[in-house]
């Protein structure tokens, strides 16, 4: 079996939701932690494999993967226990939507390369950065709790890919000071999952370099 590399950033959302779809598909791989602080993501070699210059990268059977949902939705093809989207078309698109609620609305603009921008470029204070940050995630969890179930986790009795973009970010809420109260669906698949063993070992705190 040829090792299978991951090159994320510990705090990364789209990389810690790789992490967790590797654990809980049980396969084993190798991190290489590629700071984003310190922009070893613009690194020429790591663009000439990635050109975008974004974590994570995942080197796999001969290809270098980018894109956290192109990645787990190639681990879901080749690894398809436990599955991340359901076979049945509804089911799935309507897993497709929670995720990307997070991951196409939420995520792409309070990422660090944007928040960088507001500030440095933008003349933003952290202040306002800060509120910038906090309102998008609120817009957007405000819909996917009302999607959320009453019971269970949006897969039901297993994580699904919509989990799986959940938990990282409710990570971020946290940092940004986020109030929870009008959230408690979120809260409680939250709870739930963070109790898993495959996304504790999959968390910021548990891979963050020495």
């Amino acid at each position: 079996m040829n090792e299978i590399t991951l090159f994320d950033y510990w705090r990364s959302s789209a990389s810690y939701r790789v992490r967790i779809v590797l654990n809980l598909k049980n396969v084993p791989y190798t991190s290489v932690p590629t700071s984003l602080l310190e922009n070893e993501q613009k690194a020429p070699a790591y663009v000439a494999r990635n050109p975008q210059g974004f974590v994570p990268m995942l080197s796999i059977d001969g290809h270098d993967l980018t894109q956290s949902l192109a990645i787990i939705d190639y681990l879901d093809a080749k690894y398809p226990d436990p599955a991340m989207v359901s076979s049945k078309p509804a089911d799935r698109a309507k897993t497709l939507a929670q995720a990307l609620i997070i991951a196409a609305d939420i995520h792409p603009i309070d990422n660090l390369r944007v928040l960088r921008y507001l500030k440095d470029e933008m003349g933003q204070s952290q202040e306002a950065v800060d509120s910038w940050y906090r309102h998008w995630i609120i817009q957007g969890f405000t819909a996917l709790e009302n999607m959320a179930p009453d019971d269970g986790l949006f897969g039901g009795d297993l994580p699904n890919l919509a989990d799986v973009c959940l938990v990282p970010q409710m990570a971020n809420a946290r940092r940004a000071d986020t109030p929870f109260d009008q959230f408690p669906k979120l809260s409680r698949i939250d709870a739930a999952l963070t109790a898993l063993p495959a996304f504790i070992a999959a968390h910021p705190d548990q891979v963050k370099p020495d």
